[in-house]
């Protein structure tokens, strides 16, 4: 009986009430699409760059990341590389010397990373090598190949075919040079890394600063990036003089990106929700002052208060959850059909986007867990927002009430 009359009261105003409920869709809706955007840009940001370079997990001295010194090499690559062989858990790893130098053209100079990779294993670990847009690989047929980034080459007026000279210190910090011949170009949409940072053959790196191959980091690939801490643990165990750390230590950055996308949802409702709220605590308490009479009436024949309470509380539920209903499954729809094409901002300016790491077409993306907590939200503020009006009807006189 309750249900059924709360449900007539709640359309005795169709205009009031389809008001408020386009308002509860309209909310949800925008909230929504604007958390799955949000966790599509900042996921794909983390896949980017895991994907490109950083990997699930990293080996390096344990002072290398602070001193970046060139004696600071990876002791003990060959049995890492055999337990890593051996582990399930790991899809692939390779090997990288580094070091910071410059690098010389005929016309100018410019200060580098120099990234020594093995050309096959780094090809299976990332996918940096799709971000070459002209040239060839360092698989190249060439003497001490090379690839800079756009950025770069351009900063250098050099171009894919030409020679550069590289400097840097040797393992017995001695300043050691070399010639390399440009044989292709990348571009990952961000200049700051696209100028400062070059790939290399770690051999020929490594051959230029120490007579025997040395390595500065050992990356790694898992099957699932939740079982990182727990190799990274085994491996700081088992071997001394390393430091083994996951991509969230590697990139605090990156780890509170991650934070901050997945606590976005709740507090885009949480604003959403708060103005909802004073629709309906207006739409409620305009019902209650119009249903004076009647309410007193219901009473004045024997309908208890906490009754009336639980009415008033019930028309407020129905009307939200009618609302959020159709909002959450509006909004599904629209996240459904995005994540399969994507949200291309390039006509807006969405390309500028690139130089801080983000794509311009973005691809939403909302868990499962976050539709059930944006009901929780709808359900407790449809609550709250009524416990006012449906106190203001229980202060009725019904006596008085009946003979105004």
């Amino acid at each position: 009986m309750l249900l059924n009359i709360s449900w007539r009261n709640v359309w005795r105003h169709p205009a009031r009430s389809g008001v408020l409920l386009c308002a509860i869709i309209a909310g949800l809706w925008a909230g929504i699409v604007v958390s799955a955007w949000t966790n599509g840009l900042i996921d794909q940001r983390i896949k980017r760059v895991i994907e490109e370079e950083l990997t699930h997990l990293q080996i390096h001295h344990p002072d290398y990341l602070v001193e970046r010194e060139p004696t600071m090499v990876v002791d003990q690559t060959e049995a890492i590389g055999n337990l890593l062989s051996s582990d399930e858990r790991v899809t692939g790893y390779t090997f990288r010397t580094k070091s910071d130098g410059i690098i010389q053209s005929p016309l100018t100079s410019s200060g580098v990373q120099i990234i020594g990779v093995d050309p096959d294993r780094e090809r299976e670990v990332t996918t940096f090598h799709e971000n070459l847009i002209s040239g060839e690989y360092l698989d190249a047929d060439v003497r001490n190949p090379v690839i800079l980034g756009r950025a770069l080459l351009e900063k250098l007026n050099v171009e894919v075919g030409n020679r550069v000279v590289l400097s840097f210190q040797d393992i017995d910090n001695n300043f050691t040079s070399g010639s390399f011949n440009i044989v292709g170009m990348y571009y990952t949409g961000q200049p700051a890394l696209d100028e400062f940072k070059i790939y290399v053959r770690a051999a020929d790196l490594s051959g230029l600063m120490s007579p025997e191959q040395i390595y500065h980091e050992i990356a790694v690939m898992l099957e699932d990036v939740a079982e990182s801490p727990g190799l990274a643990a085994e491996l700081n165990q088992q071997f001394s003089h390393i430091k083994a750390e996951t991509w969230t230590e590697l990139s605090p950055e990156l780890r509170y990106m991650t934070d901050a996308g997945s606590s976005s949802s709740f507090y885009v409702m949480v604003v959403i929700m708060f103005a909802l709220a004073f629709g309906i605590l207006n739409t409620m308490l305009m019902s209650i002052f119009e249903r004076m009479r009647e309410l007193g009436m219901l009473m004045a024949i024997g309908m208890g208060r906490s009754k009336v309470f639980i009415m008033i509380m019930t028309e407020s539920v129905m009307l939200t959850i009618t609302g959020a209903v159709l909002g959450m499954l509006l909004a599904y729809g629209t996240v459904e059909i995005f994540s399969e094409t994507g949200f291309d901002l390039t006509s807006v300016g969405g390309d500028s986007m690139r130089e801080f790491g983000f794509d311009a077409i973005v691809y939403p993306k909302i868990a499962g867990e976050e539709y059930i907590m944006i009901a929780i939200l709808v359900i407790a503020t449809a609550l709250l927002a009524a416990i006012y009006p449906a106190i203001k009807a229980l202060r009725l006189n019904p006596g008085e009430v009946v003979r105004e």
